[in-house]
């Protein structure tokens, strides 16, 4: 069972800055076993995906996103970070964390956290 926790949102005024913290727990896999991945839901959207950074730690973005938010990690520490600069009002959503277990793992592989809120105002 993998617990994934994020923290750091909040309300920011267009132009800010947040910096968004994942941290796993309860896994005998540290985060360099993971493929790991940022989310956002938007009132009356779907979920989208927004960064992610895989075990090789090559990373990659939503174009919505490109030249403004940076994906981190730290194995160490089991956290990811994005990095959230240039924040506008379009960006406010629910930011959520998913980790991909390696595939000879036994039961559950997609694991998600319950998500902070990213509030911009104009």
């Amino acid at each position: 069972q993998v617990r994934l926790v994020e923290s750091g949102g909040g309300l920011v005024q267009a132009g800010g800055s947040l910096r968004l913290s994942c941290a796993a727990s309860g896994s005998i896999y540290g985060f360099n076993a993971m493929n790991i991945y940022w989310y956002r839901q938007a009132p009356g959207k779907q979920r989208e995906w927004v960064a992610a950074i895989t075990t090789g730690d090559s990373s990659d973005y939503a174009d919505s996103v490109k030249g403004r938010f940076t994906i981190s990690k730290d194995n160490a520490k089991n956290t990811v970070y994005l990095q959230m600069n240039s924040l506008k009002p379009d960006d406010t959503a629910v930011y959520y964390c998913n980790v991909l277990l390696p595939a000879w793992v036994t039961g559950p592989r997609d694991y998600w956290g319950q998500g902070t809120q990213v509030t911009v105002s104009s």
